[in-house]
């Protein structure tokens, strides 16, 4: 035995097959028809997947992409995808038409696998586009085979995985696209080791997890999957995030876990129905992908309990590289609560300026990463991947800044910044006062073009329902807290802000809607 096998970690598949084949009779997938699943069901059942996937040709390197709704069928399928060695790409079923065909373009997929019952419209017209493109379904459907059905004629068989190395590629992931087109990210062996290992000691699990999912499990709902399983966990699998049937969902199940972006906490918030559950059976509730709104933090602790945790990172350093636990959200302090928290002890985190110096406490800086956590680069992109990776850093684009405890404050995107009349507006700062106003639920600050100051700063506001606020007092409530030049010189009020798939504010049709941006 060489030295390298004597000392190789063992990567997620590897985990995957040792976790699945320990306490098989245990629970572990609560559906919401009331049925639930063991360890040993989901390995016999991940198990048919691979077979399944082995017989339609896909094996190492084979790219495969899933467009599917919250079934408990996607869970299996991505286990079953980890342990052929293919590669799997994602699609959100809420992305649109051009942004999958791209995705299924760029990334070279060989096979797309599609929900008969909820995407077969899109399936066909993605499938006109690349006539090569192979489908299979999950469920009854003209276009394809039926994927589940090919799966139940195999017999179960004992799990085996794959041999990989540190740089074999588990996924294709793409950037948000909040700036510009996406950028496809290679997630290898050694990050989702990294991640699961990260996300292990550095979240704040329950002593036993009853965690409740309610986003989509082609996404992150599969990312919580093997940490729940190596901490003896259970899954209770909402089809999709609906207020009510989330918070009846913790009542009745004792959930004691959840996670959720910041769209989904104001919706809870501000459903009229929030205060009929009891939802004090929450122990962590786990938040990230975008800013939360300081003023609105502070509301959800006091309503709910002093539970949040915050984790931050980004498709190129994922999950977790900065955490703000439970006990350092106060209440009593905004600029805290508007905080991503410190650096996890498995990564080098530095603030730094446009010549890549780092910057004092209290001196906006790009947030730049090194660590066991950051991507190879961005796939076969070596001049997307050299700018990102200037001066020995992973540049993420947030621009922050550092108190004196180390905590960091993001204060905006380096392309969202606004510059007005030769100063520099960061919306982010902007977005936080104005969801301090009662009647303000949601906040999105953007630059417009100006005749004559080159930008002027834009606001764009959700109201709570049965409230009211007009613009002029918006617009004081800024000019009062940063001065006249950040104020809004418009203001819209609107019944939703757009998301992007993975939850944040889509400022890109925002600018859109504004002639010259």
């Amino acid at each position: 035995m060489s030295t390298d096998d004597l000392h190789r970690p063992r990567y997620v598949p590897e985990l995957l097959v040792a976790a699945l084949d320990q306490t098989p009779d245990r629970p572990l997938l609560e559906l919401d028809d009331g049925s639930v699943l063991s360890v040993g069901d989901v390995r016999d059942a991940t198990g048919r997947y691979v077979q399944a996937l082995q017989a339609e040709g896909i094996g190492r390197g084979t790219r495969v992409a899933l467009l599917s709704g919250t079934r408990i069928e996607v869970l299996f399928l991505v286990n079953a995808v980890q342990l052929t060695a293919a590669v799997y790409v994602p699609l959100h079923p809420l992305g649109s038409l051009a942004d999958h065909a791209h995705v299924l373009a760029d990334a070279g997929v060989d096979l797309l696998i599609f929900d008969a019952a909820r995407c077969a419209e899109r399936a066909a017209a993605l499938q006109q586009r690349q006539p090569a493109l192979r489908l299979l379904a999950l469920g009854d459907s003209p276009l394809a085979p039926d994927l589940n059905a090919c799966a139940a004629n195999h017999a179960p068989r004992p799990l085996q995985a794959p041999t990989v190395g540190p740089h074999d590629i588990l996924r294709l992931g793409y950037s948000g696209g909040t700036t510009g087109q996406p950028k496809r990210i290679a997630s290898v062996q050694r990050v989702g080791l990294a991640t699961v290992q990260a996300m292990m000691s550095q979240w704040e699990w329950p002593a036993a997890p009853r965690f409740l999912s309610c986003t989509p499990l082609s996404h992150a709902g599969a990312a919580m999957f093997l940490p729940l399983l190596l901490r003896g966990g259970t899954m209770h699998v909402l089809p999709a995030f609906e207020p009510v049937a989330v918070m009846r969902a913790i009542q009745t199940h004792r959930i004691n876990c959840i996670m959720l972006v910041p769209t989904m906490i104001y919706a809870l918030l501000d459903h009229p129905r929030f205060n009929a559950f009891d939802l004090s059976s929450l122990e962590t509730v786990f938040y990230g992908a975008s800013a939360i709104a300081p003023a609105r933090l502070k509301e959800a602790i006091e309503r709910i309990g002093p539970v949040f945790m915050q984790f931050y990172g980004q498709a190129e350093a994922p999950m977790c590289v900065t955490v703000l636990r439970k006990a350092e959200h106060d209440v009593n302090d905004l600029q805290r609560l508007a905080s991503c928290g410190r650096p996890a002890p498995w990564v080098e985190v530095s603030l730094r300026d446009a010549n890549n110096q780092p910057v004092s406490d209290g001196e906006p800086g790009e947030i730049c990463v090194r660590g066991p956590l950051v991507m190879d680069g961005y796939h076969e992109q070596p001049d997307l991947t050299e700018q990102a990776f200037a001066g020995g850093w992973l540049h993420s684009g947030d621009v922050a800044v550092r108190d004196p405890g180390g905590f960091l404050r993001i204060i905006d995107r380096t392309k969202d910044m606004i510059v007005t009349g030769g100063f520099n507006v960061y919306p982010r700062e902007i977005e936080d006062i104005l969801t301090q106003h009662p009647a303000v639920s949601q906040a999105a600050v953007i630059g417009v073009p100006h005749p004559k100051w080159g930008e002027a700063v834009a606001a764009i506001i959700v109201l709570r329902d049965g409230m009211h606020v007009d613009a002029q007092t918006l617009t004081a409530l800024v000019a009062e807290r940063k001065g006249a030049y950040q104020a809004p010189k418009t203001v819209e009020f609107v019944d939703a802000i757009p998301q992007t798939s993975v939850g944040k504010p889509d400022k890109k049709a925002l600018r859109a809607r504004y002639p010259g941006n």
